[in-house]
């Protein structure tokens, strides 16, 4: 086992894998990763399953006998996705009791034509649930407007929810604020608050690429400095929004009726920009009870050449805070790049589904 890996699980920083694939079930692939890379749970999303279906035969069988019962597109999608996401959490199984329900998580992702549909998406939260049918299952759900109501009713309900495509500060506030809700909602529905857990997934790499390119459109010399450094800043950020949050009188409250606080996840951890580190979103976000979700590529290459040399510390909040104003100074519009990401990342959810749909209409035409 990497011992790069290691160090950075000791540093209470769980390690995820970005991906999930029938391929990496049956070939015991994902077994492995968990047995030698320190990998405790797996997220998942619409490209990663797109890519999966399309890339070979894995799943020709399935959605063949799925063809004969007379599945529709959709029906399929749900049938295999959620599949191969029950298979995993089964794996992940002995991690998620070992932990106590901290890890071993698995997460699938509602349908991304319900982004801007809150009942819509509770719905899909509570079929997705009793679906997979496992306790260490994760629903995804995006942080929009719409997203935020249903996050708080979906964790009323019971069930443990992955917040994802979070880009602003303002909007992680607000993540926050419908967790807190839900939970107090499940508390008052009698839930057992200690069975329901969140992590709120912070992008990373999205917002160095958005930001390096305004600041390349800049005719000042002071922008390159700044070039590679947003993304971090914004998670150290959300950090401290984190910790002043967590140590409230609200949700002390809770944590007495045994809830447990929603966990920092970043994602988004594959470097796009050559001239970078491969690792510096791993290495520059180390901080205890935080969740880190890489590609496998992200994960090989710590593996074989990462450095944990601090964790985010209140002195990191400082200077943070100075990226951003530095980035406002040379005109950078905070609020107007996040809404441009979240757009963006919606938009590829989509691409990616309707991608997804035509692969397995296909197939289903064929069986």
């Amino acid at each position: 086992m990497s011992e790069s890996l290691k160090q950075l699980s000791r540093h209470g920083v769980s390690i995820w894998l970005d991906d999930l694939s029938r391929t990496r079930l049956e070939s015991g692939d994902l077994a492995r990763l968990i047995d030698e890379s320190s990998v405790t749970g797996v997220t998942t999303n619409p490209t990663i399953f797109a890519n999966a279906i399309s890339a070979g035969s894995d799943y020709d069988s399935a959605v063949a006998e799925l063809g004969r019962q007379g599945s529709d597109v959709d029906s399929a999608i749900e049938a295999l996705t959620t599949t191969d996401v029950a298979e995993a959490a089964r794996l992940f199984r002995p991690v998620y009791d070992a932990t106590d329900g901290d890890d071993g998580r698995v997460s699938i992702e509602v349908a991304p034509p319900l982004a801007h549909d809150a009942a819509g998406t509770v719905e899909s939260a509570k079929a997705l649930w009793e679906r997979v049918d496992e306790p260490n299952a994760m629903i995804k759900i995006p942080a929009t407007e719409a997203g935020l109501r249903a996050i708080a009713d979906t964790i009323a309900a019971g069930i443990s929810v992955n917040v994802t495509l979070v880009f602003s500060l303002t909007r992680y506030r607000h993540v926050v604020e419908a967790f807190l809700q839900g939970l107090e909602k499940a508390r008052a529905a009698g839930h057992d608050l200690s069975t329901i857990r969140s992590v709120a997934s912070i992008f990373v790499s999205r917002v160095d690429t958005e930001i390096d390119a305004r600041l390349d459109a800049l005719d000042d010399p002071a922008a390159a400095e700044f070039k590679g450094r947003a993304g971090i800043a914004n998670c150290v950020l959300a950090h401290e929004i984190h910790s002043q949050l967590f140590t409230s009188e609200r949700f002390k409250v809770l944590e007495l009726a045994g809830a447990r606080p929603q966990r920092l996840l970043w994602a988004s951890t594959g470097v796009k920009n050559p001239d970078y580190a491969d690792t510096m979103y791993v290495s520059g976000l180390v901080a205890p009870n935080t969740v880190n979700t890489m590609p496998e590529p992200t994960l090989q290459a710590f593996a074989d050449h990462g450095e944990v040399t601090q964790e985010i510390t209140a002195d990191d909040y400082r200077a943070a805070d100075e990226v951003f104003d530095a980035l406002a100074r040379l005109g950078i519009d905070y609020a107007e790049v996040m809404t441009v990401l979240e757009e963006q990342g919606l938009k590829k959810f989509d691409v990616s589904w309707t991608e997804l749909q035509e692969t397995i209409r296909t197939a289903l035409d064929r069986s």
